[in-house]
Formats: structure tokens, C-alpha cells, sequence
């Protein structure tokens, strides 16, 4: 995905079809709106109907969570930065990621669109259960709990200024990620698997030019 110049304005058409084209874009408050019944009725489920305790439900629902943590960066390297061969591949590719590296400012598609998030998070469970048995249903929504908190960091390190000083170090890995190096820096909500599989930018060393910071930040 190189692209001869990154647009800090303005949004990649991607389907023809006015309609296709309005499913690719979506607003942080629809997602939340759509999982936060799962996060809620799942572990109510556990708790009430599976005969759960609190730990057990506390403790698998932590597990979810640090599990999306793992298969947010397994994506980002290796899917959503394959390096595609056939055009078709490549036009997938772009798609899936490579709008958002040309156009990653663009607010609308910070986040999976509504309906490919349904098809993939009913995949995606039917598939832990399989593994997890019962276990699923507090695991579950842990692990969309930890997309819902991906997905909002995304969106806070592309559309606002830092809003914590704790998220510097966050902001500065990701746009490192897309301004410099894209097969480096692939953890949005958390650098940990960057640091064991090596990928981390050494942001010490990094030296930060404060005059495109200042172009990335908004007013």
C-alpha cells in the first residue's frame, strides 16, 4: 500500500453504487449502539442462566479482552497488510485497509461499517463457540468489549488531538505507522504485541518533527 500521496482530506470512493458506498461508512455511536446489548445480556446470561459465579464471568470477560488484544495485531500484519499479487487481490486489499492509509483522516470509516461487523462478530462467535463451549458467552463480549475500545482509540488518535497524555505514546506509534513505516507499529489500543514480535518503533529515537505534528493535530 504506498500510495504517491497521503490525503489528510476528503474520503476514497470505493464502490460505484451510491448505496454500496453508504454501507462503507459509519459513525463510532452506531457500533456501541449495536454491541452494547451484548456486552451487557451475555455475562447476564452466565450469570443467571449458566449458573456462573461473578469471578469465573470477571475472569473469562478479562480473557476476551486481552484475547483481542492478540487478534488485533495478527490482523493488522497480516491481513490487512498482505501484500497482494493479482489486481483483484489488490483491489480487496484496498478496500479492507488501503483507503485508510490513503485517507486516514477520513471520520466515516474509522471504524468497520455496521453490516460486514455483524457478518464477521456472528462468524467469530460461532467459531469460539466451537472452542469455549458455554465459556463463550462471557468471553465474548470481553473480546467486543476490547474492539469497542480499539475501535474508539482509533478513532480519538485520527479525528482529536490526544485527549490524555497517557495516549501520546499511542498517537505518535500509530501515525509513525502511517507517515513512515507501515510494517512497523501495527498495535492501535496497545503496543505489547509490537514489543514482543519486534515491531515497535523506538519512539526515544524517533525524532519528532514538530511542524507535521502540528499539520496532524486539530484545531
Amino acid at each position: 500500500m504506498e500510495f504517491q500521496k497521503i490525503h489528510n482530506k476528503g474520503q476514497a470512493q470505493l464502490f460505484k453504487n451510491n448505496y454500496l458506498e453508504y454501507l462503507t461508512k459509519t459513525h463510532p455511536l452506531v457500533i456501541w449502539g449495536m454491541y452494547l446489548p451484548v456486552l451487557i445480556l451475555l455475562p447476564y446470561y452466565s450469570l443467571n442462566s449458566l449458573g456462573f459465579d461473578g469471578l469465573k464471568v470477571t475472569l473469562v470477560f478479562l480473557g476476551g479482552m486481552f484475547f483481542w488484544s492478540l487478534f488485533e495485531y495478527v490482523m493488522h500484519r497480516f491481513v490487512f497488510h498482505y501484500v497482494a499479487e493479482s489486481e483483484q487481490g489488490k483491489k480487496i486489499n484496498y478496500i479492507l485497509h488501503g483507503n485508510h492509509h490513503e485517507y486516514p483522516r477520513d471520520k466515516e470509516r474509522l471504524f468497520m461499517p455496521a453490516a460486514p461487523s455483524l457478518i464477521i462478530s456472528s462468524v467469530l462467535f460461532c467459531l469460539m463457540y466451537l472452542v469455549l463451549g458455554k465459556n463463550v458467552f462471557p468471553f465474548f463480549p470481553g473480546f467486543m468489549f476490547g474492539y469497542l475500545i480499539y475501535g474508539s482509540m482509533h478513532y480519538a488518535i485520527h479525528a482529536w488531538n490526544p485527549p490524555f497524555k497517557w495516549m501520546k505514546g499511542l498517537w505518535r506509534n500509530h501515525h509513525l505507522h502511517h507517515y513512515k513505516q507501515q510494517h512497523r507499529g501495527f498495535g492501535v489500543s496497545s503496543t505489547l504485541w509490537d514489543h514482543v514480535f519486534g515491531t515497535m518503533f523506538d519512539l526515544k529515537n524517533e525524532k519528532e518533527d514538530k511542524e507535521k505534528v502540528r499539520e496532524l493535530m486539530y484545531k
